[in-house]
């Protein structure tokens, strides 16, 4: 046994204690995470307007601070890119996640001093959990990928931003800088095939024990191995026991990632965002991921049904029960308050409080970790239908998974009444206008992890064919923008007509 698996032992055990003595403590830590961001907040710009300093309670609570999203965040985040101190948290956040918007563009999301522990030690948690239990240490000794965003910042409004990834890799504990894989230089890299390539290199021969990162990513890793080697990764890599992903939904992806590995490895499935780590898998045995109830964030859930409504019903953790479909809403010492993060949650246990994702509150598609949503899409057509005089009946997008070595990509199912002279041309706009409108997208076709979006045509009236053949034809019925899946897509093509 080598010194840092040895090392790890008491310390895994140490930790596991910890997070399983904290199970049973979850509803008073909520309870105290909500005193001290009241106590906190009191003081800044935003909780005087609030009035925090008259909360007492939860339901006092309810009542000064509604439930908001980015949009209505966004004065106060201009307020502290203007370089005003005390807006939404105590001081000046140290780093700007810069994530995908909705209006807006691009969102930056304050992480604070007091915030950052919660990203950094979440994930590390994860893995001392999962040590503990299996026993399986051997991993620390060898070589680990995290395959993230580039960890170079830029300035904006005196603060360091970055893609979240990038910024918790200058995180990352000195004692696992000798194991981290790729090289710092290399993560750099922006163009993700350059940079694919350059990760190639530098690990094929190396002993990789733990592979981490977004699903897609690590397929076009896996794939780019095998055609170097000729091997299946796991036999590669014969040390490689633990594969750690999160941002998408794992599911579509764990068929084809397992047979490019080749033989059974263990994997372990994070909940992580820019506004916080909000759940991790703490068991190979437990349905479900952990609830992180004693980090920085309190926790509220509204029932999925009401989201939208005018006064919907706020849950505590207290009052959540299993199966039930809720909006996922976060108040945390970065100083988000009432902050509706767009993900739905369903608890399987709330003892301890473990839950699944379960969905986003809109139409979305983010296959890819692109989190493109309707009001995107909806402007791209509009800009480059009104350019080349093109006018549309109907359309609707879905993800194109690829099940083999090529790029997936987004699939537009449109159904023209003028169609454009260049067909070719069309699909280039729209597709550079909607990288436009979403970072995330656009980082991904930049990157070449996704090809650009492909044009299929629907026939006339075939989006009525279609309504009529479900049975909601008329009414209020609609056809979704977005879906992200291909179940209106797969539908759909019985009235196409021969793709771009």
């Amino acid at each position: 046994m080598k010194i840092k698996s040895f090392l790890a032992k008491p310390f895994a055990s140490y930790i596991y204690k910890g997070i399983r003595k904290g199970m049973g403590t979850a509803l008073a830590d909520q309870d105290a995470i909500l005193k001290h961001l009241l106590k906190i907040g009191r003081n800044t710009e935003f909780g005087k307007s609030a009035g925090l300093d008259k909360v007492a309670d939860y339901e006092g609570f309810k009542q000064a601070v509604p439930i908001r999203d980015y949009e209505q965040l966004k004065p106060w985040i201009e307020k502290i890119k203007e370089g005003k101190h005390n807006v939404l948290w105590k001081g000046k956040p140290i780093y700007f996640a810069k994530t995908s918007g909705t209006t807006s563009g691009t969102k930056y999301i304050p992480i604070t001093r007091d915030s950052i522990p919660n990203h950094i030690n979440t994930a590390r948690n994860a893995l001392l959990c999962y040590m503990a239990e299996t026993g399986n240490t051997a991993f620390a000794d060898g070589k680990l990928i995290f395959l993230s965003g580039s960890p170079e910042l830029e300035r904006v409004g005196g603060i360091p931003t970055g893609r979240l990834s990038g910024i918790v890799n200058h995180h990352v504990p000195q004692y696992l800088r000798s194991n981290q894989m790729p090289s710092y230089e290399t993560n750099c890299i922006e163009d993700w095939e350059t940079k694919l390539g350059r990760i190639v290199d530098e690990t094929i021969n190396q002993r990789m024990t733990l592979i981490s990162g977004i699903p897609p990513w690590m397929q076009m890793y896996f794939d780019e191995l095998i055609k170097r080697s000729g091997k299946k990764v796991g036999e590669l890599f014969p040390d490689f026991s633990v594969m750690v992903q999160g941002g998408v939904n794992f599911e579509p992806y764990k068929a084809k990632l397992m047979e490019s590995i080749g033989r059974k490895v263990d994997t372990i499935e994070l909940f992580p965002a820019s506004e916080g780590f909000f759940a991790f898998q703490d068991s190979q045995e437990a349905e479900g991921l952990l609830l992180n109830t004693n980090s920085g964030i309190f926790f509220e859930f509204v029932p999925a049904a009401e989201i939208f409504s005018e006064n919907p019903t706020r849950l505590s953790l207290k009052e959540v029960k299993v199966g039930e479909n809720y909006a996922l809403i976060i108040n945390n010492n970065a100083g988000l308050w009432g902050y509706n993060i767009g993900d739905t949650v369903k608890f399987v246990s709330v003892d301890p409080y473990r839950l699944i994702v379960s969905g986003r509150t809109k139409h979305f598609i983010s296959a890819f970790g692109e989190h493109v949503i309707g009001e995107e899409v909806e402007y791209s057509m509009q800009k480059v239908a009104e350019e080349m005089n093109v006018h549309i009946t109907e359309f609707t997008v879905a993800p194109f998974v690829s099940s083999d070595q090529g790029k997936s990509y987004h699939e537009w199912f449109v159904e023209f009444e003028r169609q454009p002279g260049d067909m070719k041309d069309f699909s280039a706009r729209l597709d550079l206008a909607l990288r436009g409108k979403n970072v995330y997208y656009d980082d991904l076709i930049s990157g070449s992890i996704l090809r650009p979006l492909k044009i299929t045509q629907v026939r006339r009236n075939g989006f009525i064919d279609y309504m009529k053949s479900i049975g909601k034809l008329g009414g209020q019925n609609k056809v979704p923008r977005l879906s992200n899946d291909r179940k209106i897509a797969d539908e759909l093509t019985k009235w196409t007509e021969t793709p771009e």
